[in-house]
């Protein structure tokens, strides 16, 4: 109870399980909740739930009400399926978007009342993508959650203020290891010189919920390397 207490969703592996590492490594108390738990670092506390149901995100917020205290939550558990337009399914789009969209709301909703007796106030940190303004063929049902994820951050920082700050990250090309070797042309390609890093978006979401960050809320960070301020013309 005396130790300052995260939910990290989707804490098994990439960001998820970055984040998970760096507030545990600063001392926090992290209960990391996952589809399949067996990834998630073994300094946290562990939830296995599917996020896609309000069933399990019932059980998150269950887990994390057993342990008394919560003083942030990073909404980061996310998937893509990226399918062309014609491929699409009903059920397809239903399952990004509860995933991706409503289980973060649920948890905003059913933690709020926990988050807000957070001594020095609480903290979310939702997990969008720089596809919330940027599109690739096959993406509408990952790209309009992150849009989504985007919108729902101010509209509940003004819900949930001033006793709970509400943040979003927007991330670019993360190297989670999915994409195999990188290149010299991938990294170069970036204004800032490399592809990003998991414990790029740890440090940011670290420094959201701290101290310094008291006068920040509802606010979007893109963390592209500079991506999307670079213009590209076709040579």
């Amino acid at each position: 109870m005396d130790r300052r207490t995260a939910l990290v969703t989707g804490a098994a592996h990439g960001i998820g399980r970055a984040v998970a590492l760096r507030l545990a490594a600063d001392g926090w108390a992290v209960l990391g909740v996952d589809l399949v738990p067996a990834g998630i670092p073994e300094s946290c506390t562990t939830c296995a739930a599917d996020l896609g149901t309000p069933e399990g995100c019932a059980a998150a917020i269950a887990a994390a009400r057993a342990a008394g205290r919560l003083d942030l939550l990073v909404n980061n558990a996310g998937i893509s399926e990226f399918r062309p337009l014609a491929d699409a399914t009903l059920d397809h789009w239903n399952r990004v978007l509860a995933v991706n969209l409503t289980a973060p709301f649920l948890l905003a909703q059913g933690l709020a009342p926990l988050l807000a007796d957070a001594p020095g106030g609480g903290a979310i940190v939702n997990l969008a993508s720089t596809r919330a303004t940027m599109s690739e063929p096959g993406t509408e049902a990952y790209s309009a959650t992150k849009g989504g994820i985007f919108a729902l951050t101010h509209a509940l920082a003004v819900s949930l203020g001033p006793e709970v700050r509400v943040n979003c990250i927007s991330p670019g090309w993360i190297d989670t290891g999915k994409s195999g070797g990188l290149r010299p042309e991938d990294h170069a390609q970036h204004p800032a010189g490399r592809v990003g890093r998991p414990e790029d978006v740890a440090a940011m979401v670290a420094w959201l919920a701290g101290p310094e960050a008291g006068f920040v809320t509802g606010a979007n960070f893109v963390l592209d390397g500079g991506m999307t301020r670079k213009m590209i013309y076709a040579e």
